[in-house]
């Protein structure tokens, strides 16, 4: 099933934990990498530091699932920085994750509304409730 979804991590001096999932690995679920995201992109400089705080990658498949379980999994040296956000194809929004109680937890944003669609979403479709 072709399905577009874009997640965004970001999570301070992850840099470590983050990169194995920056090279293919055929043991995950998924065969797509993150890629790095520096600080040059917002500086504008072409070399950024060797600090990175953000992570994204496009799936166009619906074989993503099992990758909030991964990164709740992983060691992360600050877990209250983690942040995820994901875009599925259907929905309004980016939603958010983050870790609490040692586990990812969407977090409510205001004026949204997930639902589930088991058949073609992974998260079920989030959707705007102010929209006119």
């Amino acid at each position: 099933m072709s399905r577009f979804a874009e997640v965004i991590v970001l999570a301070r001096d992850a840099e470590e934990v983050m990169e194995p999932l920056t090279r293919p690995d055929p043991g995950r679920e998924w065969y797509q990498c993150f890629t790095r995201v520096d600080d040059s992109v917002f500086a504008g400089t072409g070399t950024g530091s060797s600090e990175c705080y953000t992570w994204v990658i496009q799936f166009i498949r619906h074989n993503w699932r099992g990758l909030l379980a991964h990164l709740e999994s992983l060691p992360w040296p600050d877990p209250a920085s983690l942040q995820v956000l994901v875009h599925d194809e259907d929905d309004d929004c980016f939603g958010l994750w983050m870790l609490y109680d040692g586990g990812l937890k969407e977090v409510e944003l205001p004026r949204t509304s997930r639902r589930p669609a088991p058949g073609t979403s992974v998260n079920g479709t989030l959707s705007r409730t102010d929209r006119t």
